[in-house]
């Protein structure tokens, strides 16, 4: 499939083409990030390279076309990604629900630190493993393990368990952005961004971190180095001459 390699670099590199094939709005930024894909039988290999963040959202027409191509779907490496945030992890998450409609599925077969990371505190790992997976290590104890039907079995039943504790967490997690939209004057991705940076370099689960959020406008206050890598975040994506009120501690910052 050359073809369908070479389309998916010149297309990376242009930022030319949005998903569902309409122009890319103005404010999408260019994007960072390069791949290569390669046929295995009938799945597509697609290894990433850069940075995945808001502009990775120029891939979508690539990845759209090659999961077309696909039999049941792609195997992603992304091994060379040095950055991932949540702008890129709903890029993924979106091209998997693409897959889903075509009865398909979007597998993360190896991952640098920076997307081992997003997965694991956003819980979204189980999401990317693919049923019957054909690559990586096999460990000792594959070999005792039930037949395809029953490790199918067990992976749709994983995924119902993400899927329960995603629908119990996402009213705490929407209601911490809200908190974070009124207190600091953000846009709803802003929001998110803010929260998933706070929780990266607090280490502390996502969940977590809203719940402890919603918690301190109650009257509850924040460790002091959440507050300081809270404010951090909100300073890197407000406006510089916006002044705002942290909900956690009341303290006002000017960050002109």
């Amino acid at each position: 499939m050359p073809d369908a390699a070479h389309s998916a670099r010149s297309h990376t590199q242009e930022g030319a083409v949005s998903a569902a094939g309409v122009g890319a709005p103005a404010e999408i930024p260019p994007c960072m990030a390069t791949m290569d894909v390669a046929p295995d039988g009938d799945r597509m290999t697609v290894t990433v390279w850069g940075e995945l963040d808001l502009g990775s959202r120029r891939l979508l027409p690539d990845l759209h076309d090659i999961l077309t191509l696909s039999g049941s779907g792609i195997d992603l490496r992304l091994d060379a990604v040095g950055f991932c945030d949540c702008s890129g992890l709903n890029m993924l998450l979106d091209l998997r629900m693409r897959a889903l409609d075509q009865g398909k599925t979007v597998a993360v077969r190896s991952s640098g630190r920076a997307v081992e990371r997003l997965l694991d505190l956003t819980g979204t790992r189980e999401l990317f493993t693919a049923p019957g997976s054909h690559q990586g290590t096999v460990s000792p104890a594959a070999a005792d393990e039930p037949g395809p039907e029953a490790a199918d079995d067990g992976d749709l039943r994983a995924e119902v368990a993400q899927l329960r504790r995603a629908m119990q967490t996402r009213p705490t997690i929407d209601l911490a952005r809200g908190i974070l939209m009124a207190s600091f004057s953000l846009s709803p991705e802003a929001a998110w961004s803010v929260l998933v940076k706070t929780s990266q370099n607090t280490n502390t689960k996502l969940h977590h971190l809203a719940r402890d959020l919603v918690d301190a406008v109650h009257g509850s206050t924040l460790p002091e180095p959440v507050q300081q890598q809270l404010a951090a975040a909100v300073a890197s994506t407000a406006p510089r001459s916006e002044v705002a009120a942290c909900p956690a501690s009341g303290a006002v910052e000017d960050r002109d």
